[in-house]
Order: C-alpha cells, then sequence, then structure tokens
C-alpha cells in the first residue's frame, strides 16, 4: 500500500466500522495475492471504500478519465491504485488499462451495472465484463453490498445505518476462456454475454444478510 493508500484504507475501516455498523462476510475468499476481479453490485457512493476497506490487500478502483487531467484530483486517484476508465467503463482503453493491471497481479473492482441503483435493485451489467474477464484468466470473486439505506441516490447526505459486504467464492471460467481461444469471432460475443450473465447470476444468488427496510 502506498501511504496514501493505507491512510484512505485505515480512515474508511474506522469509519465504517463505527459509524456504519459494517457487517463483512468471508474476505478470506478473496485470494491474497495475484490477479483477481471483485465483480460486485453497486448501491451507493460507499461501495469502493467498503469493499476495499473491508480486504488486507490493495485493490485497484475504476475512475472516469478526465478526473486524471485534474492537478488536484489526478495525483489523489493515482494514489489509490486508480484505472482511468470512460464514463461507461467498457471503452477500449479503459479495457486495456484493466487488463494491463490484471496481467500485472492486481486486484481490481468492477462494478459491472456501471452506475449506482436507483431503488435498491440490480440493474442489468453493461458490455465490457465479460471480455475483460475472459481475456485476463483471473479468477472472479462476486461480491455483494447493501449499502442503500446508507447513502442510496435518494439520499442528499449518508444516514447511519448498517452497511454488509459479502464475497463469494471465486469463479474460474475455465471452460469457457480455453473455448475462446479457439471459437471463430462471431461466437466470442456469446461467450462474453456468458461469461457476464453468469458473474450477474452468481451476485443477484448471494443470501441477503441483513434486513433492506
Amino acid at each position: 500500500m502506498t501511504p496514501l493508500y493505507w491512510l484512505a484504507w485505515s480512515t474508511s475501516r474506522l469509519l465504517f466500522l463505527n459509524l456504519f455498523r459494517c457487517r463483512v462476510y468471508h474476505p478470506e475468499r478473496v485470494p491474497l495475492t495475484g490477479p483477481v476481479i471483485l465483480a460486485a453490485n453497486h448501491e451507493s457512493y460507499f461501495d469502493p471504500p467498503f469493499i476495499g476497506s473491508s480486504l488486507p490487500r490493495p485493490i485497484n478502483y475504476l475512475a472516469r478519465e478526465d478526473l486524471f487531467s485534474n492537478r488536484l484530483s489526478g495525483p489523489f486517484l493515482r494514489g489509490l491504485n486508480s484505472v482511468p476508465v470512460d464514463r461507461a467503463g467498457g471503452g477500449a482503453r479503459g479495457l486495456k488499462n484493466i487488463l494491463e493491471r490484471l496481467l500485472k497481479g492486481n486486484a481490481i473492482i468492477i462494478f459491472p451495472e456501471g452506475t449506482r441503483t436507483h431503488d435498491g435493485e440490480m440493474r442489468s451489467a453493461q458490455a465490457g465484463i465479460g471480455l475483460a474477464i475472459i481475456r485476463s484468466w483471473a479468477p472472479v470473486v462476486p461480491v455483494r453490498v447493501w449499502t442503500y439505506n446508507a447513502y442510496g441516490r435518494h439520499r442528499a447526505v449518508p444516514r447511519l445505518a448498517t452497511t454488509a459486504v459479502k464475497f463469494g467464492h471465486p469463479i474460474q471460467f475455465h471452460a469457457l476462456r480455453e473455448k475462446a481461444g479457439t471459437c471463430q469471432r462471431p461466437e466470442l460475443r456469446n461467450l462474453y454475454q456468458q461469461a457476464t450473465d453468469e458473474t450477474m447470476a452468481a451476485i443477484a444468488d448471494m443470501c441477503p444478510v441483513m434486513d433492506r427496510a
């Protein structure tokens, strides 16, 4: 961890533990070393720091590429291991940056929905996550967060409500990745979509761990 990352990690951990009574389930399922994709649902702005501070290893985050050109936000984002991507997160350069981080053995958080939920329910995944999964050969850990009641879109300021995060078992996608190495190009799109669908299903199927009321 860089000094800035450690400071942000420690502060987030302290705040979520003491102010939002956070519950963290099965962080041991995330490999401590090597490349890994953390694929999570997206309920609030709390999600990236909450997930990252729940794990002992540094995590790479996605951030809009235009923020990196700012003299203030640019160095700050780089110090937090952020990866520049376009607004939708599915552009060619953004995917290239994601794959480069994974090939270097880093862990990275991806929100397949692309944006925060409007009502607390999961949205459909955007394009791009399946390609990153197939090409990276990194294990995919499904992650389910419950932060909507604390800081959903309907709240101008955070509410001191309980938050929770649950980590699933890593998915390897060996069969899909091997098939992608030999199939024709038109079939690749179907494989990417299958990887996306299986990832989203794994997130959605994680048993609730707290009352959303």
